[in-house]
Formats: structure tokens, C-alpha cells, sequence
């Protein structure tokens, strides 16, 4: 029988027999895809959202995040956010690099059908881009050298707290939370961290503040396309395999996010008779954000409530409260994080204890003991249940953001005793050709510098050699 077909169908060394090569194909699609959303997409969107001056700081802050999490992740994070229990909020340090780690099988016995690999790279990706998010409230001022110390320590005693807590073996993952792709983990985490940091990093130069408009409004448009169908493998991925939930969770995703951008631009023409870019561009992220945390446990009625409520609550706390609040106006937030992230992850955290099915929870879970949501057990006659389920969600909004405003001020004190957090204010004025020698955009002689630096000057021959 053997003879008519290939040797790679039959389970070997390379293919053992619990893997699932479809589930395996997948997931490593959709780790890629997660890691795009960060390079190149946060990349460019960074660099094309900021004013002229600062395209190549806030782009290479997010280029350089990416490098420096993925060598701290499989050092030492991964385990502390995934590995055996320590205490109830994190995990043993221990690396994450051996083959006899990487390549065995992903918890076996609990259906899951892919290696250890697939996951310290998916997972690396969400701390990539969580880091990255967190960077959009510094950018226009925080100096380079402290973002270098920032990175690590932040994803140290911050993220993988959040992330063991959760979705390792922690005390809110042992109450059951639901936090389907990270809306907890990810978005509220780096909203609050971000706004934490950005109040003791300090405000922009005041022209900046006054006066930062896009350097380019079509690369912002290429760099959120990448954000908007990466998600399709940021929640996609979550399940872990090829499954039913993959496909539900991948549609609720595009449904919450076009319904959250059309609202949010209605919102912006009603009020200011004007369809802008950067609000659509907002308003999908606020879409993106809010159904992750319930993307493939929600119905797609549901999601498009979902949509509807993160393209209009966020709109109004950036575009109203922002504005009236002498608290919110007194730290420089430079892109609006905590509105898009941690208003929308805690609206997104929020909705998916009130919309969550109790057969989709068992289907994702693989357990019987999550939820149901409260408008389920309305209908289930388990409206205890359902009530309990929400304090968990609000138990685990609490614990995030308390969390994250503690640690954050702690480590931006500790790195301020060794290094300015923010730039000086003569680098301030000048932006990147202070900070890194280099600008973005150099055409008809901007940006050169008089005279230019030695290994662009063309060397000359010794007047005794030269023709008269």
C-alpha cells in the first residue's frame, strides 16, 4: 500500500503522527501575518502619521521594538508569561529556544495539533505589537536610548504578567475570563502603559503639540491596510487550528471593524463636515480593537453592535472628552492610544461578557465551564451565572489597569535615574537629523547636510595629480 504514495504521508520524524499539517500550515500563517501588522505595518503607519520631521524616529522605534522582543521572548518572556506557575500572576523564567521544546507537541492531550514552535512564535508576535502600540503615545519626544531600556523591562514586569494572568495558568484564567485574541492582554495593557508612560516621559514640543499633521496620508492608508487584514491571523490564530470557530472569528473580525470605520466617518461628517482619513483610520482600529477580546466567541449579530459602539464611544472620549477634560489635556498622548486601545479593548472585554455564547465558549475552550454571557443566560435561565461571568471581566479590566500604571511608573522612574526619558529641547526642534542623522525625505537637497558627512564626500586627488 506504502508504494503508492509519498513518504511524507506516512507520519515520520519530520511529520509526527499528532501533528496536524493543516492546523500547522495555518498557524504559522497567521503568526506571520500578526508579525506583518507590526513590520511593516505599524512601521509605516508611524512614520507616515507623524509630522515630517519625526517619520524616521517613530518608525525605527517600532523597528527596533520588533528585534529587541523577540530575543528577550524566547530568552526568558515566553516562559514567564506560559510556562509552569510561580506564583498566581507569573510563570518560571526559563528559555525558549531547545528543540526539545519547540518541536514536541503543543500541550498534548488537550486537542491541540501543532508544536511548541507555532506558539512561542505567535505569541511573539502579540508582545511584538503590543510593545509597538504603547510607543504611539511617545512618539515626538521620548528619547531613543531610553525606548532601548524601556522595551525589555516593559515586556518583563508588565506584559507577561498580563499575559500569564490571563492566558498562562494564572488566578484570572483560572476564574474563567474571556479574552478571546487579547483585548485585555493586548489593547487595554498598551493603552494604559502608554498613557501612564506619556505622562512621565512628558508633552511634545508645544509647536508639535499645536501643529503635527500626517507626512503622508497614502502611506498612513497602506500601513492601516496591513494592521486591518493582519487581524485576519491576529484572531484568526487564536484557535489554534483550521476550524469553524477560525472561520466565525475571522468574519466577526472584517464585520466589527467596516461597521466601527462607517461610523465613526459619519460621525466626523456630521459633526464636522468633513470625511477625514485619519478618522476612518481611527474608527478601524477601534473596531479591530473591540472585537478581539470576542471574535470568535460572539455571534455576528453581535458583532455588529460591537462595530457600532467602538466606532461611536471611542469617537466621543477623543473627539469630545478629550477636549473638555483638563485631565486628559494635560498629558500628551501624541496618537490617541488610550482611546483606541484601552477604551476599545475595556468596551471590547466588556460587550464579550455580555455576548458570549455558551456553545461557542465550549467549542474554543474545550471546556464546559466558561460563561455563558450575560444576555445568554438571560435566555438559559442562568442569569447568576451570567453576572458572575461580567465581574470577571471587570476584575480582570482592574487588574490590567492597576497593574499596568504601577509597573509603567516604576520602570519609567527607575530608567529616568539613568537616562532623560525625554529628548532635549534643542533635539526637539530639529527631530530626526538630531536624533539619528537621517531624514526621510531628501529630494532637491532637503535634508542634506553642509558639509556632508565624510563617507559621502567624493574623495580628491592630490593637486599634483590633477589636469589643469
Amino acid at each position: 500500500m506504502s508504494n503508492f504514495y509519498p513518504m511524507n504521508a506516512f507520519p515520520n520524524e519530520v511529520s509526527p503522527e499528532w501533528l496536524n499539517k493543516a492546523d500547522n500550515a495555518w498557524q504559522l500563517t497567521a503568526a506571520a501575518m500578526v508579525g506583518l501588522q507590526s513590520v511593516p505595518g505599524l512601521v509605516i503607519l508611524y512614520g507616515s502619521m507623524v509630522k515630517k520631521k519625526w517619520a524616521v524616529n517613530s518608525a525605527f522605534m517600532a523597528f527596533y521594538a520588533f528585534a529587541a522582543v523577540l530575543i528577550c521572548w524566547v530568552l526568558f518572556a515566553h516562559n514567564l508569561a506560559f510556562g509552569k506557575k510561580l506564583i498566581p500572576i507569573v510563570g518560571e523564567i526559563n528559555q525558549a529556544l531547545t528543540p526539545k521544546q519547540l518541536m514536541h507537541q503543543f500541550k498534548p492531550g488537550s486537542g491541540y495539533y501543532v508544536p511548541n514552535a507555532d506558539y512561542v512564535f505567535y505569541q511573539f508576535a502579540f508582545a511584538a505589537i503590543t510593545v509597538i502600540l504603547l510607543g504611539g503615545s511617545l512618539l515626538g519626544r521620548m528619547k531613543f536610548y531610553a525606548w532601548m531600556l524601556f522595551v525589555p523591562l516593559w515586556l518583563t514586569f508588565s506584559y507577561t504578567v498580563g499575559a500569564f494572568t490571563i492566558w498562562g495558568n494564572g488566578f484570572l484564567q483560572t476564574n474563567r475570563i474571556i479574552d478571546f485574541s487579547g483585548g485585555y492582554v493586548i489593547h487595554l495593557s498598551s493603552g494604559i502603559a502608554g498613557f501612564t508612560a506619556a505622562y512621565w516621559v512628558g508633552p511634545r514640543n508645544s509647536q508639535d503639540r499645536q501643529h503635527f499633521p500626517p507626512n503622508n496620508i497614502l502611506h498612513m492608508l497602506a500601513g492601516a491596510g496591513f494592521l486591518w487584514m493582519g487581524w485576519t491571523g491576529f484572531n484568526g490564530g487564536s484557535p489554534l487550528a483550521a476550524g469553524t470557530i477560525t472561520s466565525l472569528a475571522v468574519l466577526n473580525t472584517h464585520i466589527c471593524t467596516a461597521t466601527s470605520l462607517l461610523v465613526w466617518l459619519s460621525l466626523d461628517m456630521i459633526f464636522y463636515k468633513k470625511s477625514s482619513v485619519i478618522g476612518a483610520i481611527q474608527g478601524m482600529i477601534t473596531g479591530l480593537v473591540c472585537i478581539t477580546p470576542g471574535a470568535g466567541i460572539v455571534q455576528s449579530w453581535a458583532a455588529l453592535i460591537m462595530g457600532a459602539l467602538s466606532g461611536s464611544i471611542p469617537w466621543y472620549t477623543m473627539m469630545v472628552l478629550h477636549k473638555k477634560s483638563a485631565f486628559f489635556q494635560s498629558v500628551d498622548d501624541t496618537l490617541g492610544v488610550f482611546h483606541t486601545h484601552a477604551v476599545a479593548g475595556l468596551l471590547g472585554g466588556l460587550l464579550s461578557g455580555i455576548f458570549a455564547e455558551t456553545n461557542l465558549l465550549r467549542m474554543f475552550y474545550m471546556q464546559d465551564n466558561y460563561g455563558p454571557g450575560l444576555l445568554c443566560s438571560i435566555g438559559e435561565n442562568k442569569i447568576s451565572s451570567g453576572l458572575r461571568q461580567m465581574s470577571y471581566q471587570i476584575l480582570g479590566a482592574l487588574f490590567i489597569t492597576v497593574w499596568n500604571v504601577i509597573v509603567t511608573s516604576v520602570i519609567c522612574v527607575l530608567i529616568s535615574r539613568v537616562v532623560n526619558l525625554r529628548m532635549d529641547e534643542k533635539d526637539l526642534l530639529i527631530g530626526d537629523d538630531a536624533v539619528h542623522g537621517e531624514e526621510a525625505y531628501a529630494l532637491w537637497g532637503d535634508g542634506e547636510r553642509d558639509p556632508p558627512p565624510l563617507w559621502f564626500r567624493t574623495p580628491r586627488m592630490p593637486a599634483l595629480f590633477r589636469r589643469h
